[in-house]
């Protein structure tokens, strides 16, 4: 699938200390009415809730790390999926020894401090996800 897109509003701003990374962004998207785009952001982090999808089992298991984390990318599109604005983000994390922990962003992630980027794109094409028989995934159709 390839499609072009038109980019539309730019949208930065921090999250507050406290909220849930996923959930806020999640939010900033459905406020904004944002169908389409894409998302970065860095920062800091009290705790962090990571997903990793097994290919064989076709599933997420979840893990958590409960430790003091810097937000060293986070990655990730919106789209729609059952009717709503999605956001789907990957994360990397550092703890105090540079060691580093990634995945998929899961609501649990509670911020420190957090900016943000939100471009917002405009398509002809809806990019809208469904289920995927074949990798178990939700996918653009």
């Amino acid at each position: 699938m390839k499609v072009s897109v038109k980019p539309g509003r730019i949208i930065m701003g921090r999250l507050q200390k406290g909220d849930d990374l996923l959930v806020a962004l999640q939010l900033i998207c459905s406020d904004q009415q944002i169908k389409l785009g894409d998302i970065r952001a860095l920062g800091a982090v009290k705790k962090a809730r990571i997903g990793y999808y097994d290919q064989d089992r076709r599933d997420y298991s979840f893990f958590d790390v409960a430790q003091h984390l810097e937000l060293l990318a986070l990655v990730g599109n919106v789209s729609i999926r059952d009717a709503k604005p999605f956001l789907h983000a990957h994360v990397t994390f550092a703890n105090d020894r540079g060691e580093t922990f990634g995945g998929h962003l899961a609501e649990g992630t509670e911020v420190f401090a957090c900016e943000f980027t939100i471009t917002e794109y405009f398509s002809s094409t809806a990019f809208e996800r469904s289920h995927d028989d074949e990798t178990g995934l939700f996918l653009w159709r």
